[in-house]
């Protein structure tokens, strides 16, 4: 990932997913390849569905991935204990051999260390402002993922001082309640820095 561009994490729609709607897919196609010529580095979502997806069903995902103009995989839903890391770490592989090398996992927790060997971007918090203001920050690894929602307007500011304090390298504040909450305004950081303030998440651009 470049040190000065957003990130903007892509889902497909049910449609482009199996294949019913080669127009909208075509479409997809095209407005992913507008993010990138903003200067938007497009991922795409992929559910690990805390480790107990088939993965036929991870692999079909992200070949689809794959073929869009997307530069890597943000693999949500994920564990966070030593014992349900194999699906993990497949899915991190067979990413890497598609070409897809921005991988961020988002347990949205501290992970086990194990995790640390996979050479990911780890998002350790995921949640409400009202819980990441009292966060200490406690496991978390400098450059990790911190994805903050339901932050009020006037606390932006204050809110993205926090993550660069907890020394997060991928940030989102945002002031929608949640990842799917409908629209909303906010802010992603990269290395320190605020790099855009205008995407408010990087869990779904529809």
């Amino acid at each position: 990932m470049g040190p000065s561009s957003a990130v903007a994490v892509i889902t497909l729609p049910v449609p482009a997913i199996d294949g019913s709607a080669p127009v909208q897919w075509a479409r997809l196609a095209e407005a992913i390849d507008e993010l990138a010529a903003a200067g938007v580095e497009p991922i795409g979502h992929v559910s690990l569905g805390y480790a107990t997806r088939p993965l036929v069903d991870l692999l079909a995902d992200i070949t689809r991935w794959a073929v869009l103009p997307v530069v890597g995989i943000f693999l949500d839903h994920a564990p966070a204990g030593p014992f349900q890391i194999g699906p993990v770490a497949l899915a991190a592989r067979i990413a890497r051999r598609a070409g897809l090398n921005t991988i961020v996992l988002n347990p949205g927790v501290p992970v086990d260390p194990i995790y640390r060997r996979l050479d990911v971007t780890v998002c350790t918090f995921e949640g409400p402002w009202s819980e990441y203001r009292d966060w200490s920050g406690e496991d978390g690894e400098p450059g990790d993922g911190h994805l903050v929602y339901a932050v009020p307007t006037a606390e932006r500011s204050r809110a993205l001082a926090l993550l660069s304090a907890h020394g997060a390298g991928l940030g989102l504040v945002t002031d929608r309640t949640g990842p799917y909450a409908g629209s909303g305004t906010g802010a992603t950081m990269r290395n320190g820095a605020v790099v855009d303030d205008r995407a408010p998440t990087p869990a779904s651009a529809r």
